[in-house]
């Protein structure tokens, strides 16, 4: 069986920190996003991905490549300009001879995927959306199902007193290659709002498939540190390289941690990191590559991509510090803060309330505080 990833867009709402890395390939616990995709399909034993890509394709392929590194067969369908979720499933047609699974690639989930497919056959369906139940679903668009989970209605958005149902689409389809008829080639097109609404309309056997497994749209700073915390905590099932060095604590070769320095797990820390004297680093946390931790730092539920560079005494709290990144002493960076690739900050500053620091930003001394 085959798997479309839909990985084409270009994260807005994830800026600054899609600036310059197409949301795909945003690290998550130390290895691109995308990756954590394919080792759900290898759990269930889906070995051929075709990923539709338009936002920065060159950085994707590169790293990719044909997915042989990577365990699975891979295909990219390649947009000259954004499609939407239908038209960029539409562009690939001619790679989908069978069944075939479609995700949304600012979803991270565990979800059984092969129970799913068996519910697709089961069911006799030419179209199966997973459901996920949330709180409140009047943030999302919410999905009508009968008794026996056929798809009735899709309602966008819909008020406290009109609710029938908390389920929402979970990003997963699966779909039998006949209903690509009703998308049209070559235009912008959305399956949430354009095939899924006629297949209900048409009568064509189109399924609803109730999951209770994780699941988080990474689509805003919050959340993609939320789906961190997750993993970190083992809320979510997901691989992250290291090796288990204490309970909780997992590193890669080559860093150098000074005796006085104090880990509380979960923590993962990449290759070639160096931890200073009397430096706290409290979980859930990530140091990527590279990271030099300065004397009596206090690193607590953060991200660090690689090359990240802390001063003495600097304190990074619920924030992300992007790649080659410089941070002066006894600076703090707090509150859900995200500064983005190639920022230089000053010492003494503090920045908090989820300030945002574009790449190349450069902050001097002493120059902010909320």
């Amino acid at each position: 069986m085959k798997a479309i990833i839909l990985v084409g867009g270009e994260g807005l709402r994830l800026r600054p920190l899609t600036c310059n890395v197409p949301k795909p390939m945003v690290p998550v616990a130390n290895k691109p996003f995308l990756e954590h995709m394919l080792d759900n399909l290898k759990r269930h034993h889906i070995d051929e991905a075709i990923l539709a890509i338009c936002y920065l394709p060159d950085r994707i392929q590169r790293h990719f490549e044909d997915g042989s590194g990577f365990g699975l067969s891979l295909t990219y369908a390649v947009e000259e300009t954004p499609l939407g979720t239908g038209g960029a499933v539409k562009n690939a047609e001619q790679l989908l001879d069978d069944t075939f699974v479609v995700f949304n690639g600012d979803i991270f989930s565990d979800l059984d995927l092969t129970d799913m497919i068996a519910f697709h056959r089961e069911h006799k369906a030419k179209a199966t959306i997973a459901l996920t139940p949330v709180e409140d679903p009047t943030a999302y668009g919410v999905v009508e199902t009968d008794s026996q989970s056929r798809v009735k209605a899709f309602i966008e958005k819909p008020s406290r007193e009109t609710v029938t149902t908390n389920l929402i689409n979970a990003g997963t389809y699966v779909l039998e290659p006949e209903v690509l008829s009703l998308i049209p080639s070559g235009v912008h097109h959305m399956l949430e709002r354009g095939l899924f609404p006629d297949l209900v309309e048409r009568g064509i056997p189109f399924f609803g498939y109730r999951s209770n497994a994780y699941w988080i749209d990474i689509g805003v700073p919050q959340d993609y540190l939320r789906l961190h915390h997750d993993i970190l905590m083992g809320k979510a099932i997901a691989r992250f390289p290291g090796k288990s060095i204490a309970d909780d604590i997992w590193r890669e070769d080559g860093c150098d941690i000074h005796p006085s320095a104090k880990i509380i797990g979960p923590v993962v820390i990449g290759r070639d990191c160096s931890i200073g004297e009397d430096a706290r680093v409290a979980g859930p946390a990530v140091l990527g590559a590279g990271c030099i931790i300065g004397q009596g730092c206090t690193i607590d539920e953060a991200i660090l991509w690689q090359n990240v560079k802390l001063g003495a005494g600097v304190t990074v709290r619920s924030s992300v510090i992007g790649n080659n990144s410089a941070v002066g002493d006894n600076t703090w960076v707090s509150d859900g803060s995200i500064l983005s690739d190639d920022t230089v900050v000053g010492s003494d500053n503090r920045l908090e309330h989820g300030i945002r620091l574009w790449p190349g930003s450069t902050i001097g001394d002493n120059s902010v505080s909320f």
